[in-house]
């Protein structure tokens, strides 16, 4: 990617510098190809872009129903998370748009603030629906919102709390990703951070092939969930682990995990949690549910 951006910034700079001198229409060209090619390249800008933007402009789309839907189903979980999912998301998408501040002298302190404001609401939802998961499938009502999201502001707090420490106490830029500055300590507390959330998807998951399967939902939408956040924590707390110690490949695949984890856990996070809430007939949701759980296995005690 970087070698893209040199040979796109060389080939362009004469252009570009003439134009501006002349005062013709190129004057705004280079703070847009700056945005595309500078930092981390265009096909990452661009992947976090697009898919972030269409992500929101679908929520946009389907807010007049989800709107109707909510205000008629009176269920207190799906309503917080919605808006929630809302608030997330457009701070997501501000982040992709802004990628260029990594890279830009002067914006390093907007940037951490900016990207510490959008990691803790995606962990915050993140830790919420793992929350909700483990009080099991019927889990309703203000009681189980409140547990919740009491359980998922602590965690979400400490983890702030410690990322600020680092940022402003220490100094240690922890969000912006540069190969040349060699940064163990920050490195080394992405390793934990991705032990930590790689242990717990993996603990999930282990339940699911276990006596205590029944304890978990019975729904295989969030089985598929628990295994792609697995394997998703795994590759990065590798990838953190090679980086730490000077490996390229491991910058360049931790990269490509943070790519994967803005652009598509909040779409997933909505196909799994919220989508068939939002179906527009309750009684095609329940058969839904039924006909998962049944593939998935939960009734065959009844033929036995």
């Amino acid at each position: 990617m970087r070698l893209l951006e040199v040979v796109v910034g060389a080939s362009l700079a004469s252009p570009i510098t003439n134009s501006t001198m002349e005062g013709g229409e190129g004057a705004d060209r280079p703070r847009l190809y700056g945005w595309l090619f500078n930092c981390h390249g265009f096909l990452h800008n661009v992947a976090l872009t697009v898919f972030s933007a269409l992500f929101v402009l679908y929520l946009a789309s389907q807010a007049r129903k989800s709107f109707a839907k909510l205000s008629n189903g009176r269920s207190h979980i799906i309503i917080a998370y919605y808006g929630l999912l809302w608030l997330v998301s457009v701070l997501n998408l501000a982040w992709c748009l802004l990628q260029a501040w990594e890279c830009t002298p002067g914006k390093e302190m907007a940037w951490n603030i900016l990207s510490l404001f959008t990691t803790s609401g995606m962990l915050f939802l993140e830790v919420s629906l793992m929350a909700f998961l483990l009080q099991g499938n019927y889990a309703s009502g203000l009681e189980a919102l409140t547990r919740t999201f009491v359980v998922s502001g602590l965690i979400m707090g400490l983890d702030t709390i410690l990322k600020a420490i680092y940022l402003f106490g220490f100094s240690i830029p922890l969000f912006i990703n540069d190969f040349e500055d060699k940064q163990r300590v920050k490195w080394g507390l992405w390793v934990i951070h991705k032990l930590v959330l790689t242990a717990v998807y993996g603990f999930t998951l282990f339940m699911y092939h276990s006596r205590w399967r029944d304890r978990l939902p019975g729904r295989p939408a969030f089985y598929n969930y628990i295994t792609i956040m697995f394997c998703l924590n795994a590759i990065a707390l590798f990838a953190s682990a090679l980086t730490g110690h000077g490996s390229g490949f491991g910058f360049w695949l931790y990269d490509v995990t943070v790519i994967f984890y803005h652009a598509f856990y909040l779409p997933l996070l909505y196909v799994t949690f919220l989508a068939d809430f939002f179906q527009e007939e309750d009684l095609h949701l329940e058969n839904v549910y039924y006909s998962e759980m049944k593939d998935a296995g939960f009734f065959d005690a009844d033929w036995e």
